[in-house]
């Protein structure tokens, strides 16, 4: 996908059999709602472009993805509510699960990703 949208997509991560359900957030207005007012959330959420979070306002901690503009995982953290994430320089998608998510789906640094839909 060269230009992206809001909308809703599937994740596919290799050695995982199902894709994950995701919601794009392209626009200004969604990047900024993110998971903001959310209690949950059942798949993931890909923030683009964008270089860095933060957690301000949430109700739940969330795992943190840095992508490049080829969908590679540069780096992970999980992120409580209330702190700010350091930019990654090469990042270009910012990807958000509940904490756990990434053990569960074996995402870890190195991962090519592609999104579907």
């Amino acid at each position: 996908m060269g230009i992206w949208r809001d909308g809703k997509g599937e994740l596919r991560i290799p050695g995982r059999e199902t894709p994950v359900d995701l919601v794009i957030a392209a626009s200004y207005r969604a990047r900024t709602r993110g998971l903001l007012g959310r209690d949950g959330i059942d798949g993931a959420i890909m923030l683009t472009p964008a270089g860095s979070v933060h957690t301000f306002r949430m109700r739940f901690t969330i795992d943190v993805a840095y992508l490049d503009k080829q969908l590679r995982v540069i780096s992970m953290r999980t992120m409580k509510p209330g702190r700010l994430g350091m930019p990654r320089m090469r990042a270009r998608h910012v990807l958000e699960a509940e904490a756990g998510a990434w053990e569960r789906w074996g995402l870890r640094p190195g991962v090519q990703l592609s999104v579907g839909s």
